[in-house]
């Protein structure tokens, strides 16, 4: 694992943070993916595989260097700097692009994971009966994952720890997107929306030195779960890691054939033409969270009956999604020639 990095690849490394984050905060949108398309998925698992017991004991011993070095500290940390800057950035950015042109920017999405599926499988080789079956499990997989019916929102801090483990999947499973998830248990808007508004709230409350906000029980309690399921992120991130570590050295050709087709399967997901089926009450009329926003149950997807304008440049940002990543992948692999 390289620890000499030049400047430009620590830029380069925050930018790739800052697209796992922001891909990771989109519903169906994996930023698994986005670490195998750059280039950096298995270094990425092998490092989070390092925060071990070995690792615990240099830190406790106070070999803080040791400690460092053996985790791949620089790598990760410059990576987990982008994905933390994303929240309060590019995912802010994409929440308004999504509120106002969501067709173009799920028809991007789209494109992005079939030029993520070709990147995969273009160099995967041969296949047989038994990397086609585990090609189809993965499939199968995304597809039903894509049709579940989300539940309601739910802020015991328990189920928030198991939340933000699961929310991480995305991180290291290509394919499996950790707020779709979170969106099928009933907790993305409190977890993804709410709780990182009322942190970045805070700040702008502390940073005009005002306190106020202590006194706002709503506020604090945005917070608390907001901080166990940062917890329950970091021992997902870290557990996760260590399986796919270990399914990666054994079983690596196979773990690639479900991953393709998990990531086929979840295209589903980001299908962009879809209307939304909003939840209603007893009297149909459209339910509100929290922020005055209509509680979306689920989408019903359809094909385009004509090819308008709005449609012609749906399928324009698909190819301009497909050529991002075709691009990204020639630069990845000029970067490794020089």
């Amino acid at each position: 694992m390289n620890e000499t990095r030049t400047f430009s690849d620590k830029v380069w490394l925050v930018l790739k943070g800052l697209a796992m984050g922001a891909a990771n905060k989109v519903p169906g949108v994996s930023g698994g993916v986005v670490a195998f398309v750059a280039g950096f998925y298995e270094e990425f698992i092998y490092s989070l595989q390092k925060v071990n017991r070995k690792a615990f004991a240099l830190l406790f011993n106070g070999r803080f260097r040791s400690f460092f070095q053996y985790i791949n500290g620089r790598f990760l940390g410059l990576l987990i700097l982008g994905m933390v800057i994303s929240y309060f950035s590019v995912s802010k950015i994409l929440d308004y692009l999504i509120q106002h042109y969501e067709l173009y920017v799920w028809s991007a999405f789209f494109g992005m994971i079939i030029g993520s599926i070709y990147y995969i499988s273009k160099d995967f080789g041969d296949w047989n009966r038994k990397y086609l079956g585990y090609l189809l499990l993965g499939i199968i997989a995304g597809v039903s994952i894509s049709f579940l019916e989300p539940a309601k929102e739910n802020n015991n801090l328990i189920f928030v720890f198991f939340c933000g483990m699961i929310s991480v999947s995305g991180m290291t499973l290509p394919g499996l997107s950790g707020s779709f998830i979170l969106i099928l248990i009933g907790n993305y808007v409190l977890l993804l929306v709410d709780s990182v508004n009322a942190l970045y709230d805070t700040f702008s409350d502390i940073f005009r030195w005002d306190f106020s906000f202590i006194d706002n029980t709503e506020r604090i309690e945005l917070l608390k779960v907001l901080t166990v399921f940062t917890l329950g992120s970091l021992a997902g991130l870290v557990s996760l890691s260590h399986v796919l570590g270990y399914v990666l050295k054994h079983f690596k050709k196979a773990t690639y054939a479900v991953i393709i087709g998990f990531i086929t399967g979840s295209l589903g997901v980001v299908w962009p033409w879809k209307d939304k089926v909003y939840e209603v009450d007893a009297s149909g009329n459209i339910l509100l969270d929290a922020e005055g926003r209509e509680v979306v149950k689920d989408f019903n997807r359809f094909f385009p009956s004509e090819f308008s304008f709005e449609t012609f440049l749906a399928i324009f940002f698909i190819i301009v999604g497909i050529i991002i990543v075709v691009s990204l992948e020639r630069f990845n692999n000029l970067k490794k020639k020089t």
